[in-house]
C-alpha cells in the first residue's frame, strides 16, 4: 500500500507477470530434458540427470526473474525455448505463454501452441510430453485459491504480435492485477480477445 501512495505503477509492468513466466518456462524446460533423456536411452546411452542450473533473465514487461533448467550428466542438454545463454525473454514468446494461460485449456489448443513458440522441428512425442507436463502447471494456476477481498482491482491489456496459419497478426491479452488487504499484487486472471469479447 506504501507504493501506492508514493505513486508507484501498479500495471503488469513492475513483474507481476514474472512468476507466471517462471512457472509455465520452467515446465516446459523439465519436459524437454526428460525427452532428451528418454532419447538418449532409446540410443543405448546412459544419461540422467544432474542437477540444476540458475540463470536471471528479463523481459520488457515482467521484470527480472530466475529461470531454473535441469542439466544432464553428459552436458548434451540444450534448452529449445529458452536456450542456455538466452537473457531476454522476448515479446514473442511473453504473448504465446500468455495466450497459453488466457485461452480455452484443451490438449489440442496448446499443442498448437507448442509447435508455433518453439518455431522449429519438434516430434510429436516430445510436443505431447510438453504439452501433458504444462497442462497441470497451467490447470494449477487457473484453480488457485484467491483473496477474498481485494481493495483494488486494475484492468488492462496488453498487445503482441503472433503468427497464424502463417500471417504475422495483432493479438489483445486482458488483464486483472488485484491489490490485496497486504499491499501484495496479484494477477486475477488473464483473457484473451476472444474470451473478452465474450466477456463484454
Amino acid at each position: 500500500m506504501q507504493g501506492l501512495y508514493n505513486g508507484k505503477s501498479l500495471s503488469p509492468n513492475d513483474g507481476v507477470l514474472a512468476p507466471l513466466m517462471k512457472h509455465l518456462l520452467e515446465s516446459m524446460m523439465d519436459s524437454e530434458l526428460e525427452s532428451h533423456l528418454q532419447e538418449d536411452k532409446a540410443s543405448g546411452n546412459s544419461n540422467r540427470r544432474n542437477g540444476k542450473t540458475k540463470k536471471t533473465v528479463r523481459g520488457l514487461n515482467t521484470g527480472k526473474f530466475e529461470l531454473e533448467s535441469g542439466r544432464d550428466r553428459a552436458g548434451t542438454f540444450e534448452p529449445k525455448v529458452v536456450p542456455k545463454r538466452q537473457l531476454f525473454i522476448t515479446e514473442q514468446l511473453k504473448g504465446h505463454v500468455l495466450s497459453i494461460y488466457a485461452k480455452g485449456m484443451s490438449t489440442r489448443a496448446i499443442s498448437d501452441f507448442i509447435r508455433e513458440m518453439y518455431a522449429m522441428e519438434i516430434s510429436a512425442t516430445e510436443i505431447f510430453r510438453i504439452t501433458e507436463s504444462v497442462m497441470p502447471a497451467v490447470n494449477e494456476w487457473r484453480s488457485r485459491q484467491l483473496e477474498a477481498v481485494y481493495p483494488f482491482v486494475f484492468l488492462d491489456c496488453m498487445h503482441y504480435k503472433g503468427r497464424k496459419n502463417g500471417r504475422a497478426e495483432s493479438r489483445a491479452i486482458y488483464n486483472i492485477l488485484g491489490i490485496g488487504m497486504d499491499g501484495r499484487q496479484d494477477l486475477i486472471g488473464l483473457y484473451s480477445t476472444l474470451l473478452a469479447k465474450e466477456c463484454w
